[in-house]
């Protein structure tokens, strides 16, 4: 729900603060956004960067296998993570939230905070929006200035998805926290390998630690690894909720399915890493 959540939320246009009004946000100046009937509100702003959010099909392919309880384990470890460092009433952020999932379990564990859904795609944000009472859902690009206040947020959600450092350190309060996942080279490789999907980056890790680490200093790491035993449905939901489904035609995929053996058995592997803001940013 966006009454939840104004407060921290700011003018894509002039960075000030905003208020509800009837049927739209409102900043100062004048500049109003109204919500859409779907329960979210587009705070873009500009020129896009060309980033395509994901499309209908994709999302509902996330949907299915979140709400199934493959990524369980994910989740779970998300919402412990978040629980640990978010204060009492603290505002929990998601950049890049897809259907809402993860930010539904962060807040699980965090009763008394509200939740901002953040993602390009209307489509996720439709999802997120109805995800939980608490999440207010925001059509915005995470590459570009975020539509929040300065130090509004007490941690920053970052799952399977683009990460921008300085503005996630720019929305976050002294001391808050940002919880990253990210896919393991060998993430479902063995799916990978036999549909012919998009590979992890051997540097991904190397390129994480560049990005962040003039602002945020790692905390905690963990490896979460668990095996996922799949339909052939169910896998090619899998691969259509990522960036192969860009790549890989809908009709090629379900080829390459046809041949597998049913179940399909992978294994998932991802490392979650929680980092603390640093104090001073040189």
């Amino acid at each position: 729900m966006l009454q939840s959540v104004v407060d921290v939320l700011a003018c894509p246009h002039c960075g000030q603060g905003l208020a509800a009004a009837e049927g739209s946000l409102r900043c100062p100046v004048g500049h109003t956004f109204d919500l859409a009937k779907q329960g979210y509100v587009s705070l873009l702003a500009g020129a896009g960067t060309g980033i395509d959010g994901d499309d209908a099909a994709m999302v509902a392919a996330r949907h299915e296998v979140l709400e199934a309880g493959h990524y369980t384990p994910v989740g779970e470890h998300v919402a412990r993570e978040a629980a640990r460092v978010t204060p009492a009433g603290g505002a929990v952020l998601d950049v890049g939230a897809g259907t809402g999932y993860y930010l539904r379990e962060a807040l699980a564990g965090c009763p008394d905070s509200p939740g901002v859904a953040l993602d390009v795609s209307k489509y996720a944000c439709r999802r997120a929006a109805k995800a939980d009472p608490r999440i207010g859902a925001v059509l915005a690009d995470a590459w570009r200035a975020l539509p929040l206040l300065d130090g509004s947020v007490s941690t920053v959600l970052n799952v399977f998805a683009p990460r921008h450092a300085a503005e996630m350190a720019r929305v976050l309060r002294p001391g808050g926290h940002l919880v990253v996942v990210t896919p393991e080279p060998r993430h479902l490789v063995s799916l990978v390998d036999r549909l012919g999907l998009i590979t992890v980056d051997e540097r991904k890790r190397q390129r994480l630690d560049e990005q962040l680490g003039d602002r945020f200093e790692p905390v905690t790491s963990s490896e979460v690894t668990f095996g996922l035993s799949l339909s052939l449905g169910e896998a090619e939901a899998v691969a259509a909720m990522g960036p192969s489904a860009r790549h890989v035609a809908a009709a090629e995929l379900r080829d390459r399915l046809a041949e597998l053996p049913e179940p399909v058995e992978t294994t998932a592997a991802v490392t979650a890493t929680t980092y603390r803001l640093r104090t001073s940013i040189d």
